[in-house]
């Protein structure tokens, strides 16, 4: 059985049943077959369901919210904002798939010669707790405008989610079986990658987890993609405005509990402003209120799960071994549920796991620095590269940094790190490959076909 715990209370929500490995290929099967209809609707017919699936999803987005926000236990109001932003990439994709994968003429010595992006099939998608409904939907959105059909493999701890994912996809008039869910532990996905009708895979998760399906894949040539963890680095400069940078450090450290590969992780300030900044930002750390995620004047919620609590406590504590010191929070709380403390540790320095790892939940690691040269090599000093910010009030010195200097995927300035419809995004190095959203995204697991005409 797999089982949906809530992670305030440590109650049970539902236990569900481990579909057998012939009702996962009966659902692969029949995914294949509604493929076949669909990769030959028009632009339009796709897009006017996808337009009902952004309304079913505004129109009851405080079910969706309450769902995620009982599972995996961020803020209720932050589940609505993720709800939206569902509808956004829905809305997003049905307005402009025809456009990103209409054909490109190319003038060659053929009479005709050009580029068509057509369908693959069915794709996997292996996703994970952390947002629910927007890693399924930017991953959906597009894939489903393209012509591909969907087999969805979700953390088993947000299967309600998942599967409330596929009615919606129903509700909206997409054929049946098009977009499916999958019941099944991680250990049986390796089976699902190497099935026939299996064209690519995409997933979201940790490092070892794109590791062990981009090698299956890999045996089996299909194409992934890979958005992985995260350490990302925030630079504080030295002619920042402290006050937004504090606010928009703390928002990122703290955001979905902290529990995002795209949060700020790795606070790195220059020193002439190192003394006030640290101020500042434990002031606003400490004033964050955590509780129950559905008081709407909690900040922070409890971890996803007490074995990711736990966790994140040992990486602080051997953090603290090593000789970082701890200025705020640091301790498990006695009352129940998995909840962890805003915590800031400073003295962090390479070979210690707040510098080396992904803390995925609400602490900060503040790095002292010389100068704006010191701040990009440590920065850049990771295995990681998803995302990065820095903060200055001189914007040509903070695009050049971001453009020219940080080593990630999507470089901020006097911004937190988002993912945005418009934009493409993903990492490089261990944060994976590949990107998602944009025309980048949508092109991803289409055939780029030439076809030349004498």
């Amino acid at each position: 059985m797999i089982t949906s715990i809530n992670p305030t209370t440590g109650e049970v929500l539902e236990e569900y049943k481990e579909m057998k490995n012939d009702e996962v290929e009966k659902i692969i099967s029949s995914s294949h077959q509604e493929f076949i209809n669909w990769r030959k609707t028009g632009f339009n017919s796709r897009a006017d369901k996808m337009k009902k699936a952004a309304s079913v999803l505004r129109d009851k987005k405080n079910k969706f919210a309450e769902i995620m926000t009982l599972e995996m236990g961020k803020p209720v109001a932050q589940s609505r904002a993720e709800v939206e932003k569902c509808a956004w990439v829905c809305d997003y994709f049905a307005e402009n798939a025809e456009r990103f994968l209409d054909d490109e003429i190319i003038e060659t010595d053929a009479s005709k010669s050009f580029v068509s992006y057509q369908p693959l099939g069915v794709i996997l998608a292996v996703m994970p707790w952390n947002f629910p409904f927007w890693q399924v939907f930017r991953f959906a959105a597009p894939n489903l405008m393209a012509g591909n059909a969907g087999v969805l493999k979700h953390s088993s701890n947000v299967t309600g989610c998942a599967l409330a994912i596929e009615n919606i996809f129903r509700e909206a008039g997409f054929p049946e079986n098009l977009f499916r869910t999958l019941i099944i532990p991680s250990k049986d996905v390796a089976a699902v990658i190497k099935n026939r009708f299996i064209k690519a895979v995409t997933l979201t998760g940790s490092t070892a987890a794109g590791v062990s399906v981009a090698k299956t894949a890999g045996e089996n040539l299909k194409k992934t993609v890979l958005e992985l963890g995260g350490s990302d680095p925030y630079l504080i400069l030295d002619d920042a405005d402290l006050e937004q940078a504090s606010d928009t450090c703390v928002n990122s450290r703290l955001i979905n509990g902290g529990q995002s590969c795209i949060a700020a992780k790795r606070f790195i300030v220059v020193e002439s402003v190192y003394n006030e900044f640290e101020k500042l930002f434990i002031e606003k750390m400490k004033s964050k209120k955590m509780g129950d995620p559905f008081d709407e004047s909690n900040n922070l919620g409890p971890q996803a799960r007490i074995d990711l609590r736990d966790e994140l406590h040992r990486q602080v504590t051997a953090s603290v071994e090593k000789g970082a010191k701890i200025l705020l929070g640091g301790e498990i709380p006695k009352s129940k549920g998995a909840f962890y403390p805003p915590t800031v540790l400073s003295n962090v320095k390479a070979g210690i796991p707040a510098y080396d790892e992904e803390l995925f939940g609400p602490v900060a690691a503040l790095i002292k620095v010389k100068d704006e040269n010191e701040a990009i090599r440590i920065a850049n000093d990771s295995n990681f590269g998803l995302g990065a910010s820095v903060f200055t009030k001189n914007i040509s010195r903070g695009e050049r940094i971001a453009k020219e200097e940080l080593a990630a995927g999507n470089c901020f300035v006097n911004e937190f790190v988002k993912s945005d419809p418009r934009l493409p995004f993903g990492g490089i190095n261990e944060s994976g490959y590949g990107r998602e959203l944009s025309v980048f995204g949508i092109r991803e697991f289409v055939n780029i076909k030439t076809v030349y005409i004498k």
